[in-house]
């Protein structure tokens, strides 16, 4: 199998970075759609036409759903104003509409996250729901967006919660992408994970334990800190490529499994993905020394650990079944582990986990 890596063609970060966004833009196109939700347009259209200057720039308020509707209502935007580049800015679902709408109309997308709580900006999928918000597929496009532009005051001046959520998405990358190394599957990249995917992967870790806390703390203040940059960069970047060029396991496929308890449906994807590798390190069973570590993390800013941080009251073994039935699904990622993976062993992972976790 080939080994294969794949990125955005160009990653920016700094204080202030949107300011510069119409020099950086230049390069793709000179007609751009600005694709953006309500808040978000307020917070950021002033900064966009500043850098822009006396270009024309088109802005469409985003409906809040990535939906095949929203996405044919903006091709259609996207032809009648002639534009030649799409930018995305907002959150995941506005990120993957704009990605979808370049994807059809061939043409270059800039990619603007105004939070950092996964790693799905820098990586060549958008999910599609349904209008009504239900999942209907995953979008797989042939490259990885041409700019991802991350402007750490915006993403400092959010809610904690969504950084820290960041920090539990980003904290399964390095485990998953050394089960995947040791089993040899194929990752979403199409192939085998280069030495350099697997090297972003264990730095993502090792960031997250020297710069998350910190990087939490300086954002409950509302201010970027070098720990803040650090961070931004292992949630969205070094994730980014360490999950999709050095492959998936059990935490990701824990997390899916998570979704059919309805205690959990308030929770946000890192912060089921964070049990999810805890569960993980418990199935593959390893060192005490090593899942103590991820446990002493997750409390230290704010992640769940056990079954009742998520909001299940009571330990009920048959919805838990169904939690790991669902997590070995046939396709599910759990399978890229390096050995036989079952429900039963998925359920005794979890049940120990919580325990350790409490």
């Amino acid at each position: 199998m080939d080994k294969i890596i794949i990125s955005p063609s160009k990653y920016i970060q700094g204080e202030g970075a949107l300011a510069n966004i119409g020099e950086y833009v230049a390069t793709y196109g000179m007609q751009p759609l600005v694709i953006a939700d309500d808040f978000v347009m307020g917070l950021t259209k002033g900064t966009v036409e500043a850098s822009f200057n006396e270009q024309l720039v088109e802005f469409d308020t985003f409906n809040g759903e990535c939906s095949r509707e929203e996405i044919n209502r903006l091709i259609d935007k996207t032809d009648s104003v002639k534009a030649d580049v799409i930018i995305g800015i907002g959150g995941g679902k506005t990120l993957d509409t704009a990605k979808a709408v370049a994807y059809y109309c061939k043409l270059p997308v800039v990619i603007v996250p105004t939070i950092a709580s996964t790693d799905a900006p820098t990586s060549a999928l958008a999910v599609i729901y349904t209008p009504e918000g239900e999942f209907s597929e995953y979008l797989l496009f042939p490259s990885n967006p041409n700019m991802v532009i991350m402007d750490t005051a915006i993403i400092a001046a959010a809610p904690v919660r969504l950084i820290v959520a960041g920090m539990g998405d980003a904290l399964s990358t390095w485990f998953e992408a050394r089960a995947n190394m040791t089993s040899g599957k194929t990752t979403m990249a199409g192939g085998a994970p280069t030495r350099a995917a697997q090297a972003l992967a264990k730095l993502c870790f090792e960031t997250l334990m020297a710069d998350g806390l910190k990087a939490k703390v300086a954002v409950e203040n509302k201010v970027s800190t070098k720990a803040v940059e650090n961070i931004i960069e292992a949630n969205t970047y070094l994730s980014g490529i360490g999950f999709e060029s050095s492959g998936l396991a059990a935490a990701h496929a824990i997390h899916n499994g998570l979704t059919k308890l309805e205690e959990c449906h308030h929770l946000l994807h890192g912060e089921k993905v964070a049990f999810g590798t805890l569960t993980q390190l418990v199935l593959e069973n390893a060192p005490l020394e090593e899942i103590n570590q991820v446990i002493a993390f997750c409390k230290s800013i704010g992640l769940p650990t056990n079954l009742h941080d998520m909001g299940v009251k009571e330990i009920d073994r048959d919805k838990l079944l169904c939690v790991a039935e669902a997590s070995c699904a046939e396709g599910e990622t759990i399978h890229n582990m390096p050995f036989p993976v079952t429900a039963q062993s998925v359920l005794s992972a979890i049940l120990t986990a919580h325990q350790l976790g409490s």
